[in-house]
């Protein structure tokens, strides 16, 4: 049968949909993965390239790789999931997965230096989200089409695991694989997506007729437009500009903020006026939908920048006060946050399956009260914390998360008639990843606020006391604070970086001492735990109006085909019977 042509489920047979949902769920673990799975390895690879990353002329590289993924991503996901509406949610989805292993291969085959290999490995980067996009938005659409309404929270939970998971597997993988080759920790995607790509094609097949329409060239090119400035405003306003620890006083920031706000106005108004939008604002019409994606992109801006805060403080605070070197503290804070991802796999697999049976608004509800209950007591925390306590409110912070995110995408996705999944999946996920990239400029920006008041005095103060000449203590405390943030991000040194040669004329129990385990991170303790309060109550009040909006996003799910709905289990047990009952007896004719 030809592989352009729909196929109903009916024909596909009862095995498809869990054949989608493995696939499905494959493609995500790997496009999360490779989300994050840099922000570890970044260290090696700008070794590897032979680049500083800490040096003022390379920040745009070091942003570039970081953000790059995620701001592409959000940007492409909701064109992506309307081209699936148009010409085949499954043709999307592998164009996506071939683009993703296509750009892998060519990222771990890097065999330039410097400036070019940069270069290099943004643009790569760039092209891989570009496969993310279409995976992403096609995926949630996929899985909609091939599972009835009885059992899609289950499917659509266990697609959640996938993405949440893989973002923080990304840490771990990141960390084990760039101290032995920063090549690795591209060329891991790439038998997986090989693999993926061939199994799409060959199995994956679109359930309903593509909606053939003219492409919206309007509203895309003014929403790309919007959302891209907007979005690298925001990557640029966490870099120092002249004497501001930050670049919200940039003029070219601020031409981003405002001109890229202009414009999705205008793309707003561009979508009023046209027979087939890319964004179809007619769907926010439906209560479950509009109030479902509020939710989450509330759930999405308080846990956004979470991740990345939590690895500063464990990386330039805690894990050095524990013995841990500089240089093995990426690889150990991804370690130690994988609580939050042992949680979420607890519970989104079953908060979708009773999502399913009992509905979506208890679940989703009562999942942000606990996320935001977890943010509360990391507020109390004492910098210096107990690691079994951190831990415990980390895995309940995964539980929190997990039970609100499955039978919130089932909601969302129940709520959508059939020929607007693809582009509703792909606002719901535009809406998460944007949220994403603000939770971690908004984070950035608090934390290095919190540390711009009080470090610089302090950084003098202990500096002058350990040997350091006051003109250049002073010259190291006027150094912005996201250089430092960086720095304990990265896994380096910080006083190490930032003293320089000066380290080289200090008594060797000076500089010892300096750059030992104890005196960075006692350093930055108060300056941090500042911001990092501000932090968390911003975190607090998004999840608390994100468990309103669940709270009121009452779904009403579509007329389904009447029948017997059966269990997952006694699905799986059927299909095994089946299997048992065609494989004749040993001996038999």
């Amino acid at each position: 049968m030809p592989k352009g042509r729909t196929r109903t489920l009916a024909e596909l047979g009862p095995r498809y949909k869990w054949v989608a949902l493995s696939n499905t769920t494959l493609g995500l673990l790997i496009a999360t993965i490779n989300s994050s799975i840099v922000l570890i390895a970044l260290p090696d690879i700008f070794k590897g390239i032979g680049i500083n990353p800490l040096d003022p002329s390379n920040t745009g590289y070091l942003l570039w790789l970081m953000m790059g993924f995620l701001v592409v991503t959000a940007v492409l996901v909701v064109s992506f999931g309307r081209l699936g509406d148009m010409y085949g949610r499954a043709r999307m989805y592998n164009t996506g997965f071939a683009i993703f292993t296509l750009s892998s291969i060519l990222l771990a085959v890097t065999w330039m230096h410097g400036d070019a290999a940069a270069w290099w490995l943004i643009s790569w980067r760039i092209v891989q989200g570009v496969g993310g996009a279409f995976l992403m938005a096609n995926s949630s659409a996929i899985l909609t089409d091939a599972f009835p309404a009885h059992q899609r929270g289950m499917a659509l939970g266990i697609n959640g695991v996938a993405a949440i998971t893989g973002s923080f597997l990304g840490l771990v993988i990141g960390g084990v694989l760039a101290p032995v080759n920063w090549h690795w920790v591209f060329l891991v995607s790439v038998p997986f997506g090989v693999l993926g790509t061939i199994w799409a094609y060959l199995k994956l097949h679109d359930t309903g007729e593509p909606k053939h329409a003219r492409m919206d060239w309007w509203g895309n090119t003014t929403f790309a437009v919007g959302l891209i400035a907007v979005l690298v405003a925001i990557t640029y306003g966490i870099q120092p500009y002249g004497d501001s620890a930050m670049g919200w006083g940039n003029p070219w920031v601020l031409a981003g903020l405002i001109g890229g706000a202009l414009v999705l106005v205008a793309f707003a108004v561009i979508e009023t006026r046209i027979d087939n939008p890319l964004f179809d604002l007619s769907l926010f019409k439906l209560r479950a939908f509009s109030f479902g994606n509020l939710a989450n992109l509330m759930a999405s801006l308080g846990r956004g920048g979470l991740q990345f805060i939590l690895i500063i403080w464990l990386q330039g605070i805690w894990l050095p006060q524990h013995g841990y070197s500089f240089e093995s503290t990426p690889l150990w804070a991804g370690i130690y946050m994988l609580p939050m991802t042992v949680g979420f796999l607890v519970s989104a697999p079953i908060s979708g399956v009773l999502s399913d049976r009992y509905g979506a608004r208890v679940f989703a509800t009562v999942g942000l009260v606990v996320t935001a209950g977890t943010f509360l007591a990391l507020t109390m925390l004492p910098v210096d914390f107990s690691y079994p306590v951190f831990a415990t409110l980390l895995l309940v912070n995964g539980l929190g998360m997990g039970l609100f995110s499955s039978p919130n995408r089932a909601a969302v996705m129940n709520s959508l008639p059939g020929d607007a999944r693809g582009v509703g999946a792909g606002m719901t996920a535009t809406f998460q990843n944007s949220a994403m990239v603000l939770s971690i400029g908004v984070f950035f920006g608090l934390i290095i606020a919190g540390l711009s008041t009080n470090l610089p005095s302090a950084m003098a103060t202990g500096l002058t006391a350990h040997g350091v000449p006051a003109e250049q203590a002073a010259q190291v405390a006027a150094l912005p604070a996201v250089a430092v943030l960086f720095a304990a991000f990265l896994g380096y040194n910080p006083i190490e970086q930032l003293l320089g040669p000066t380290l080289s004329t200090l008594p060797a129990d000076q500089s010892a001492f300096l750059t030992g385990r104890s005196f960075f991170p006692n350093l930055i303790s108060g300056p941090f735990s500042d911001g990092l309060t501000v932090a968390f109550v911003f975190a607090i009040v998004a999840c608390l109006i994100g468990a309103v909006a669940s709270w009121f996003a009452v779904e009403k799910r579509r007329a389904e085909p009447a029948g017997h709905h059966e269990t997952v289990g006694e699905e799986l047990a059927g299909i095994a019977g089946e299997l048992t009952a065609s494989t004749p007896a040993r001996g038999s004719d």
